[in-house]
């Protein structure tokens, strides 16, 4: 099987969808894009429907890419032109301690994230709390994962069940990314 050149990674708030979807790219030789830089303007303004549309549009119609999310108002341009779909389908305390982690530990660094905002415990105590969204879409992005796994009209989709199964499949997908480069320079 060819390595793919476009990979949606995709699960639950808090899974890790950016740290592989970074890392895919990273190994594959792969450009990744983070959705949030293309959705958030600065301050946490949203972009508007039709521009994250109109965004994902144009990098979905690049030949490579990795991207780490697919909304549902754009979910469809991503699935059209994706090669293969990697799902973070971990238990429940697997997301919700990583984005517990990362929400804290971002508070204390002021760690700076898509286009240099910045969580604060206002945000984390709203209505548009990380945490809050987590609970409120967990059994509705595993359903979807499970959904897409069992669509053949769509890419592969690769379900891992654990952070070792991921950090596994990465493992030899890197390699036989190499070993097809190397073979294919022997030429």
């Amino acid at each position: 099987m060819a390595v793919p050149r476009r990979i949606l990674v995709y699960g639950v708030t808090g899974s890790g969808k950016s740290t592989l979807a970074r890392r895919i790219g990273s190994r594959l030789g792969l450009p990744y894009h983070s959705i949030d830089d293309l959705t958030w303007e600065p301050g946490w303004v949203p972009v508007p429907i039709e521009e994250q549309r109109r965004r994902i549009a144009a990098l979905c119609a690049e030949e490579t890419w990795v991207i780490d999310a697919a909304y549902g108002a754009w979910t469809d341009l991503a699935l059209a032109r994706a090669e293969l779909v990697v799902g973070l389908d971990f238990p429940r305390w697997v997301s919700l301690s990583r984005l517990i982690r990362r929400t804290v530990v971002g508070l204390i660094r002021r760690t700076r994230i898509c286009n240099d905002n910045v969580e604060s415990l206002r945000i984390l105590l709203s209505k548009d709390s990380p945490v809050l969204f987590h609970f409120q879409s967990f059994p509705r992005k595993r359903e979807r994962m499970r959904r897409w796994q069992a669509d053949p009209a769509l890419p592969p989709v690769l379900l891992f069940r654990s952070p070792a199964a991921a950090e596994r499949w990465l493992d030899i997908a890197h390699y036989s990314a190499r070993d097809r480069r190397s073979s294919s320079e022997d030429r």
